[in-house]
């Protein structure tokens, strides 16, 4: 008993053995992917400071200021500042 598989001849048994390797290779590939999300853990938000002001002219300055901590302990620091002029002048 001989099937046809993608113009290959496999016997019966081949065919579901690749097959199962197949599967196997799959499961083992995404449960190292998660385990790995996992391990590695999430960024805490430590804090989170935005400001902004406007200027008679019209122009809006914003600042934002957040720290977040990793898993190992790592601090970062990020600043982001933005400058925004009003085209509605009266």
């Amino acid at each position: 008993m001989h099937q046809q598989q993608n113009g290959c001849k496999m016997k019966n048994g081949e065919w579901r053995n690749n097959m199962k390797n197949r599967m196997l290779g799959i499961c083992v590939a995404t449960t190292a992917m998660t385990l790995s999300f996992l391990l590695v853990g999430c960024d805490r938000q430590v804090s989170d400071t935005k400001s902004s002001s406007v200027s008679s002219d019209g122009t809006v300055k914003s600042k934002e200021k957040t720290v977040t901590q990793t898993s190992d302990g790592t601090v970062t620091k990020t600043e982001e500042s933005k400058s925004t002029t009003s085209t509605n002048k009266p």
